[in-house]
């Protein structure tokens, strides 16, 4: 650990936004925890929200970077056009990432690190929710170690007279690592409020720090646009209308061509489309305060490209699924004291999946069975019901939620199969408030995810394995336990939070003993495992002057499995940040950052056996990065420093190391 992050250890930030000296820290606004707004001071749960001001300022390449280094969160990147959440120690479909309410989480997510996050632009994102160790209750499966809501920026009316207004930004990042063009234009009456973007980035490969260097391959090429629109269409009824899309191409997966003897090895496309509409109505009624009806369809495609050095067969698999979505939420006030959120929701997925090899020798095409039954279905119905009430210094909160779901799977190993898993989860709160800076609490969730398409009809090569399909699994469930503190002044903040999470029929590769295919192992999932996990977070931050404050936060995760009797698979390191942050005025600011990590040796026997897990463990590291910003009328310069020692390190269980040294700086103009 630096000197930097010693002196500064024992004072921590709970977010990025400037605060003015007369404001509470914790102030910030979530919807999350209880699908209705709360401040995260009052809420039961540990709560963090990245708000726009911090993604402005510090202009992250990807959304999986803009999570790097926050507090409990800790980010794995199997590839540079990658970016995997951790939260609690868990990640893939066991954990969940919700677009402004709606699922991205669909039947084909994977068990361990995968790439969706890093299709959702960084420039759509008004701010990031972060709630650890929940969310089944409120949003359904696969929120075992927590859950992550991107919420994309909304249009403004118009005060008077309709406007026009615009951004052009432009990026580049030495050696070529970034190059990008992002517009925007926004046009806005008093009952109608329009906004798009189009964004072209090019990113080279990356350069690893220290004796690393050029990582090739690793770069790759992205196209996205938006378009959002807002309407009122009467005085309390209002219309939202939002198209996304995302397309990146020639994305590698690097370790595999540097360690597995691959001459290609790579995803294009890898594309995600999503489109919404919205009705949200407000009330006078107490028991229908707000309304808000959603359908939503969305739609991935995932191509794999690989071909094998000395092998004249180029493979190309392509998995596409069309998710059609919609839920009813509304929010009522039972009692003044008393408010709660209730809904349904229905999603349904279809997936395809082919698979094509091309023998350029003998100019012979052959087509097989993708990674997926082709043509399989996923439905999933659910209700629940979400309260809280305030009893003076004391808060409640509890509800639940009933799944049901409907799978099926017509596969040439399995035959037809039809499952249909149900789950009951729940959640208990008690919070206690000690006048206005101070709360304690205590929480219970349960938690499950169904079994996916993923887990039951996978069939090929995954990771460093060969699976094979599976029928009749269970749900996973989790039972997750929490204390919690809050301590707050205007110039002072401080959190923690102790957990434990115990994890019951988990869904596991099993290996099939004396098989292999293709010189790769062979296994099969089943629900066999149980394990816990358990660990702290802390995190605190000062202002010394209202132009400076200073920050830092800590989070520790232990997993077990109790069946294996061995760690649980790519369970993060010690991990944290340090740093002080000098906003002199609205137009400049400065801030110098330590990122740091532990050692992660403490390795399951598939760390062991995971190539992207150097022999003994992932070393530990520190980062030092600055970021600084300067803002004249129209015009923004925002410059991002990192590495500064161009430190070599790799985050544990990633399969391509860190950035090295590197500057990118952002010109932004407002028209």
């Amino acid at each position: 650990m630096s000197i930097f992050t010693c002196l500064v250890l024992s004072l921590s930030i709970a977010t990025d936004s400037t605060i003015k000296k007369q404001n509470f820290l914790l102030d910030e606004v979530t919807v999350i925890t209880q699908r209705n707004e709360q401040k995260v001071f009052n809420t039961m749960g540990s709560v963090a929200v990245l708000n726009a001001k911090n993604l402005k300022n510090y202009q992250y390449r990807s959304t999986p970077e803009t999570l790097f280094g926050a507090n409990g969160v800790f980010v794995q990147k199997t590839n540079h056009g990658g970016g995997s959440p951790f939260l609690r120690g868990l990640t893939g479909n066991q954990t969940l990432i919700l677009i402004d309410g709606i699922r991205l989480n669909n039947s084909t997510f994977r068990y361990g690190p995968n790439q969706y996050l890093n299709t959702i632009d960084p420039f759509l994102i008004q701010n990031i929710e972060i709630y650890k160790g929940g969310g089944s209750v409120q949003y359904g499966s696969d929120a075992l170690g927590g859950t992550l809501q991107i919420n994309t920026a909304n249009p403004v009316f118009a005060v008077d007279k309709p406007k026009v207004n615009g951004n052009a930004i432009v990026r580049y990042g030495t050696s070529s690592l970034e190059k990008t063009a992002r517009t925007e234009l926004s046009f806005a009456t008093q009952k109608m409020a329009l906004k798009a973007g189009l964004s072209l980035r090019k990113f080279g490969d990356l350069i690893g720090g220290d004796t690393t260097g050029v990582q090739t391959p690793s770069g790759y090429d992205e196209l996205a646009f938006d378009v959002k629109a807002k309407f009122q269409l009467s005085k309390n009824v209002f219309l939202t209308a939002t198209h996304q899309n995302l397309n990146q191409s020639h994305v590698p997966v690097y370790h595999k061509v540097k360690l597995e003897n691959f001459k290609i090895n790579e995803m294009s496309p890898q594309k995600r489309a999503l489109s919404y509409l919205q009705f949200d109505i407000k009330s006078e009624s107490p028991l229908l305060k707000n309304l808000a009806f959603n359908v939503s369809y969305q739609g991935t495609e995932e191509g794999r490209n690989s071909q094998k050095n000395g092998s004249n067969v180029y493979r190309v698999e392509n998995d596409q699924v069309k998710t059609f979505g919609s839920f009813i939420n509304v929010r009522s006030e039972i009692s003044p004291n008393w408010d709660a959120s209730s809904g349904i929701e229905f999603y349904t997925d279809k997936v395809n999946s082919t698979k094509q090899d091309t023998d350029f020798q003998n100019n012979k095409i052959t087509y097989s069975r993708g990674l997926y039954p082709d043509a399989s279905s996923f439905n999933s119905y659910a209700a629940y019901s979400l309260h809280h009430i305030n009893l003076n210094k004391w808060d409640v909160n509890f509800g639940a939620r009933f799944n049901a779901y409907s799978i099926n799977v017509n596969d040439q190993t399995l035959g037809k199969v039809n499952v249909s898993p149900q789950a009951l989860v729940g959640n208990l709160a008690l919070g206690y408030h000690q006048e206005n800076h101070s709360m304690t609490y205590l929480s219970f969730n349960t938690g499950f995810r169904a079994p996916n398409i993923d887990d039951m009809g996978t069939l090929g090569i995954v990771d460093f394995r060969y699976e094979l399909p599976t029928a009749n699994l269970k749900p996973e469930n989790s039972y997750n336990f929490e204390w919690g503190y809050k301590f707050r002044t205007p110039t002072f903040s401080s959190s923690v939070a102790l957990y434990h999470n115990q994890l019951r029929n988990l869904i596991a590769r099993v290996k099939v003993e004396g098989q292999k295919i293709n010189d790769y192992q062979v296994y099969r999932k089943e629900n066999v495992e149980k394990a816990y996990i358990q660990g702290f977070e802390w995190a605190t931050e000062w202002m010394v002057l209202p132009e400076i404050k200073i920050y830092t936060d800590l989070a520790y995760t232990y997993g077990q499995n109790e069946t294996k009797n061995e760690p649980v698979r790519r369970i993060p390191p010690l991990s944290g940040r340090a740093g002080v942050h000098y906003q002199a005025s609205n137009a400049f600011f400065v801030k110098v950052e330590d990122i740091f990590a532990g050692k992660q040796d403490r390795l399951a026997q598939g760390d062991k056996d995971d190539n992207r897990i150097p022999k003994g463990g992932t070393n530990g590291w520190n980062v030092l990065n600055i970021y600084s910003g300067y803002e004249y009328k129209n015009v923004t310069l925002i410059g991002s420093f990192q590495n500064i020692f161009n430190v070599d390190y790799r985050t544990h269980g990633s399969g391509i190391n860190g950035v090295g040294r590197s500057l990118i700086a952002t010109l932004m103009y407002r028209f």
